[in-house]
């Protein structure tokens, strides 16, 4: 099973051994790994709160 990040990325939840909410100088993002690997990042986002509320949506 896939989970849509945005228009061109799909992504698979099974390989994901962590998220990580991080703050970088144009906002806060989302990254996720494979492992050591960083596979995907996601758009920027306003508070981390936003961010957790969003990773809970596409997570379901």
């Amino acid at each position: 099973m896939f989970v849509k990040l945005n228009d061109r990325v799909y992504l698979n939840p099974g390989r994901i051994t962590r998220i990580k909410i991080d703050e970088v100088q144009d906002g806060i993002r989302v990254r996720f790994y494979e492992g050591q690997v960083q596979v995907a990042k996601s758009q920027r986002f306003a508070t981390v709160e936003a961010a957790q509320a969003w990773i809970e949506q596409i997570m379901k």
